[in-house]
Parts: C-alpha cells; sequence; structure tokens
C-alpha cells in the first residue's frame, strides 16, 4: 500500500513525486523507463515569457525544476530587458543530456521515493473513489492517491508525412491500454497534435551567415537557493544563432503542402496556435518574406543543433530540401527529422481547482495529458498536484493559487474554466494582473506558502525574512537620503542625457524618475549602497512603478471578495431563473466552485452572474 502513485517521469511526474515524497508520503512513481525521467524531447530550453516566471514561482514553493537549471545551463539570458519589468523572463538553454541526468539523480536519493519501470494499464475505482492502479503485467498496486502524469504518451502516434505508427516521443513505447481505461471511467477525452524540428549536425552548418546570439553578462539565477559562483560563467556558455526562412524555403513548402500530415488529412489532433510547425506559419502569415529561425545547442555532450522554429512533418526528403534552402544551412547535415505527434488528453474541464477530478476522488492530473503544451507549465501543474494530493491525505484544504498570485494559478484557472481546443501555452497576455506576477517577486508572493505547506525549510524562509528586512531597510535609506540640485550633478545628468533636477528630492523621488537608476543615485551621494544587486533590482521596480502596482492591487482585493463568495458543489442551476441558456449548460459543465470562477467562463455574463448571487442569498447559500 502507497500512499500516493505518480504516473508518470517527466516534467510533471518529477514535480509531483518529489512534492509527495517530501511531504512524507510513502510514494511510488511509475515510469516507461527510468531513463527517459525528465527527458528534454523537444526544445532543450527552460523559462522564457511568462514560464521563466513559473520556474521561479516552482523554486519559491519548494520545487525542484529551477535549481535543476541553474546546474545544467548552457546559456542564460534576461528577456525583454528593454520592456517593462511585467513581461521579462529568464531563459535557459538547458543541456539535454545533463538535465535528466541531474533529476534522475535528485528523484534517486529522496526518501520516501520508490521508483518502478512498468506500463500502467488501469486505474481501480471503488465507489468512485480512487484505490490503486493496474499494471501491464496484471499486477494491481493499492494507494490512497493517483496522480496521472502520462504527458504525450497515451494513445500517441507519430506522422511523418503520409506514414504514422504507434509510438511516443523520441521512438519510446506509447499506450493505449490506459487511454482506454480513462473512456470507460466516463471521462472525456480529447485529440491534441504537437511536433518536433529537426536536429542538424554542427560542423555543418556555415556560422558566418548567421547572427550570433550570445547570453548576458549579468548574474542571474533561477532558484534562490543557487550561489551565483555557481551559474556557468560568460566565457564557457554556448551561443545560439539567428537565421531565416527564405522565399525558396517558402515555395518549397506551398508546392508540397499535401504531403505534410498537417494539410495531408492524416492528423485528426488539433496543434498549438502559439508554436505553430513552419507550414502551418507560412500558410496563415503568407504575406511574410521570412521567418524567425534559431539554432540552439542541445548539449556539450552531442553535435547537435536545435533548429527552433522549424517544426514540420513533411516527409524526410522535403525537409532535407526545406533545410538547405536557409542562410547558413545550405551543407547542413540532418542528425534527426522533424516529426509530429499526436494524442489523447484529458478535457480539463473534468478537473476542480486542486486538479483533482470531478468524477473520481482521490485522482489527479498534471502536467500535458491536461491539454497544457511546454516544460514549465506541467512542472507547475506536477507541484500543484503533489502538493494537493498530500494536503487532500491529510484532510487539509486544498491549495489552489489566485490569479493575483501566480502564473501557475492563471493556468490552471485558465484551463479548467475555459478548457482547451488546442494545446494551452501559458502567455503574459493572459494575466491581468501581471504586473504583480514578475521574475523579481517571485518569492514574495508564494515563499510563505512553500514554508507552511512544509516544501521550504526552516533555514531558507529565515533567509528570505532577512532579504525582506534588507529590502525594507533600502527602501527606508532612500527615504531619508536628500539629492540637492548642484552643478556636479547636473552636469552628470546632463551628459548622460537624463533630466537635470531644479530642487532637493528624496532618493526614493529621484529613482522614480524613468530614465534613472542606482548607478545614478550612488554618483549623486557619492557612495555605494551596500545591498546586493537583485534587492537594488526589487526596489527599484516597486519604486518606478508603485502607481500602477498599487492600483493592481486594489483591482486585485476585488477579485479576491468574488474568489471568497463560494457556489455550492451540488447548485441546480435549473432552479435558477432568468439566466441564460448558454450560461446554464457551460455552468453544469465547468461546475465553477466561486463566483469569481464562474465570471470568467466564456459565455456567462455579467446578468447570470447577478442571477447566481440573487439565488444563494434567497437560499442562504
Amino acid at each position: 500500500m502507497y500512499d500516493i502513485i505518480v504516473i508518470g517521469g517527466g516534467h510533471a511526474g518529477v514535480e509531483a513525486a518529489l512534492a509527495c515524497a517530501r511531504l512524507n508520503n510513502k510514494t511510488l512513481m511509475i515510469v516507461g523507463s527510468k531513463k527517459r525521467i525528465a527527458n528534454m524531447p523537444c526544445n532543450p530550453s527552460i523559462g522564457g515569457p511568462a514560464k521563466g516566471i513559473i520556474v521561479r514561482e516552482i523554486d519559491a514553493l519548494g520545487g525542484q525544476m529551477a535549481i535543476t537549471t541553474d546546474k545544467t545551463l548552457l546559456q542564460l539570458k534576461m528577456l525583454n530587458v528593454s520592456k517593462g519589468p511585467a513581461v521579462r523572463a529568464l531563459r535557459a538553454q538547458s543541456d539535454k543530456v545533463q538535465y535528466p541526468k541531474y533529476m534522475q539523480q535528485v528523484v534517486s536519493e529522496q526518501p520516501n521515493l520508490e521508483v518502478r519501470e512498468i506500463y500502467v494499464e488501469k486505474i481501480i475505482v471503488e465507489d468512485n473513489l480512487v484505490v490503486g492502479v493496474g499494471l501491464e503485467n496484471g499486477e494491481e498496486i493499492l494507494s490512497k492517491a493517483v496522480i496521472i502524469a502520462s504527458g504525450t504518451y497515451l494513445a500517441s502516434r507519430v506522422l511523418v508525412g503520409h506514414e504514422f505508427w504507434q509510438s511516443g516521443p523520441d521512438n519510446e513505447r506509447t499506450t493505449t491500454k490506459l487511454s482506454e481505461c480513462l473512456k470507460e471511467i466516463g471521462f472525456h477525452l480529447i485529440r491534441l497534435k504537437t511536433g518536433t524540428p529537426p536536429r542538424i549536425k554542427k560542423n555543418t552548418i556555415d556560422f558566418s551567415k548567421t547572427i550570433e546570439q550570445p547570453g548576458d553578462n549579468i548574474p542571474y539565477r533561477f532558484s534562490e537557493t543557487t550561489d551565483y559562483s555557481e551559474i556557468l560563467p560568460i566565457e564557457k556558455q554556448e551561443k545560439c544563432y539567428l537565421t531565416y526562412t527564405t522565399l525558396k524555403t517558402h515555395k518549397i513548402i506551398q508546392d508540397n503542402l499535401e504531403l505534410s500530415s498537417m494539410y495531408g488529412g492524416v492528423i485528426e489532433g488539433v496543434g498549438p496556435r502559439y508554436c505553430p510547425s513552419i507550414e502551418s506559419k507560412v500558410v496563415r502569415f503568407s504575406d511574410k518574406d521570412r521567418h524567425q529561425i534559431f539554432l540552439e545547442p542541445e548539449s556539450q555532450e552531442i553535435d547537435e543543433i536545435y533548429v527552433q522554429g522549424f517544426s514540420t512533418s513533411f516527409p524526410h526528403e522535403i525537409q532535407t530540401e526545406m533545410i538547405h534552402s536557409i542562410p547558413g544551412l545550405e551543407n547542413a547535415e540532418i542528425a534527426k527529422y522533424a516529426y509530429a505527434i499526436e494524442y489523447d488528453a484529458i478535457d480539463p474541464l473534468e478537473l476542480k481547482a486542486n486538479l483533482e477530478t470531478k468524477k473520481i476522488e482521490n485522482l489527479f492530473f498534471a502536467g500535458q495529458v491536461n491539454g497544457t503544451s511546454g516544460y514549465e507549465e506541467a512542472a507547475g501543474q506536477g507541484l500543484m498536484a503533489g502538493i494537493n494530493a498530500s494536503l487532500k491525505l491529510q484532510h487539509k484544504e486544498p491549495f489552489i493559487l489566485r490569479r493575483d498570485e501566480a502564473y501557475i494559478g492563471v493556468l490552471i484557472d485558465d484551463i479548467i474554466t475555459k478548457g482547451v481546443e488546442d494545446p494551452y501555452r501559458l502567455l503574459t497576455s493572459r494575466a491581468e494582473f501581471r504586473l504583480l506576477l514578475r521574475h523579481d517577486n517571485a518569492e514574495d508572493r508564494l515563499i510563505k506558502y512553500g514554508y507552511e505547506i512544509g516544501l521550504i525549510s526552516e533555514e531558507r524562509y529565515q533567509k528570505f525574512l532577512e532579504k525582506h528586512q534588507k529590502i525594507n531597510e533600502l527602501k527606508e535609506v532612500l527615504d531619508e537620503i536628500r539629492i540637492n540640485p548642484k552643478n556636479e550633478i547636473n552636469e552628470y545628468l546632463l551628459k548622460e542625457n537624463k533630466t537635470i533636477i531644479n530642487e532637493k528630492v528624496s532618493g526614493s523621488e529621484f529613482l522614480k524618475r524613468p530614465e534613472i537608476d542606482f548607478n545614478d543615485l550612488e554618483y549623486a551621494i557619492k557612495k555605494p549602497l551596500p545591498y546586493a544587486n537583485d534587492i537594488k533590482e526589487q526596489v527599484l521596480i516597486e519604486i518606478k512603478y508603485s502607481g500602477y502596482i498599487n492600483k493592481a492591487y486594489k483591482d486585485a482585493k476585488k477579485l479576491a471578495v468574488m474568489e471568497t463568495r463560494k457556489i455550492p458543489e451540488n447548485i441546480d442551476y435549473e432552479k435558477i431563473t432568468n439566466i441564460a441558456l448558454e450560461a446554464k449548460e457551460k455552468l453544469e459543465r465547468v461546475r465553477p466552485a466561486t463566483i469569481a470562477q464562474a465570471s470568467r467562463i466564456s459565455g456567462v455574463n455579467p446578468s447570470d452572474i447577478t442571477m447566481i448571487l440573487i439565488y444563494l442569498e434567497a437560499h442562504h447559500e
């Protein structure tokens, strides 16, 4: 008897299993191959817009992804630095050999966690309660909770041109029995599609025809537990390169469209809208003469380059033609050809906000099987599922993050409220409170939760409190500093093309000016301020954007009131008069837990929300 069984060893499965084990549950992780734990079958990178902030949130809650990324990266870069802080995000080019190796070591050394290499064929349910799993060898294993994190392996098939065969990513085994079992239980499954680009041999690329894309020579990190000295120095980091498709590339694609799996009628699943294949980009954006292609190293141990932005399902010979039409790749040798993959996923409308299913108690789903895309989205869900399965077994309230608290909260709320039509990708534009959900303040937002749950150690929490104290201390110091409009200061400002000061200002007022930073302030006061760069960065953002941040907090408080207004699970929407028929159908299907969640359902209007509130008041609910 186990406390929790986790099915799958991808990024969701790893975070779920580690969280369960670290919260003192006897945990079993069942995987198809131990060597594929935390594998990176697609892009060997972690982070990017919105996604990089999820990794920071995972770290603040006590997850593993950020630590492993810091230890195994090839390049590190902060994106959107020239833009506002709400859209800045860290991105690492990871070593696809070392990342899973490191994670496999963490898994093998984790107390309370066992790993078995076998396939699950059924979920055992008694009286709408999950009690275990059935294996392909006929064995049954009992547990109090089960987390399914099967990724893209449910009834998956690989497609290249008009050919297809049953397979998971990287020619791994797939499983149809588990998919069939879920359908028999009564779950609604959807069919989705994703893909991967070709890999080419590095030594066959003419980099002189490409544009170099180096990492940042600034100390960054994903995990607050990583010492900056542990981050690979810039001189040892690998470079990425930028090139473009050409009109010749586009002609090859247009002349052969019917040979693509996507356009040849072979694919049943719906592909990712925000990470389309190159043929989809050429068709959808026919007015564009070229598309960006990034050449990214996969590992220091293998001579392969990932062709980012060139996902395709064309036959091999067409892929070769396409690759050779790109500047720098005229003589490139393809090490691995691209392919599309389609698979079964659960309709996330079947899930509660804690990622437990509505039909079966103590059965949780996490990761790409929930209709999402990306390693980061998967890991965030895995961590939340692991935490919530543990809390459920302790008879505690579920842990649900609000939309103003975390990108993870936005992600889960979006998929369980709106469902998915194509693989869901987290974007900054999906978060209405993105100015509150920044890279720099992930710990401020979430570490208290991680500490209370039990995934953040006392030592780390105390370090956070010390850092927080220094942030407040620096703010007080800045309020006390006075800068006079001396000739020397104004001459410096003019030289730097910055506006002069005409009156005495405090340090905070000085920094509030758009073009001013701590370097200017320290010149004005003739001494450095003894605070770490990350502390200065956070204080600078909070000072410069204080007006916008305060407004966002006020709006978030209004939302929080609606989030506390619960809707009974057994509510009968048929009894509520004057609700539109579409709204009634959507409410019945989603079964929102709160008024706020109900208001975000497509097709539910403010007038419908008013009628629900009137009904609840009349029935004292």
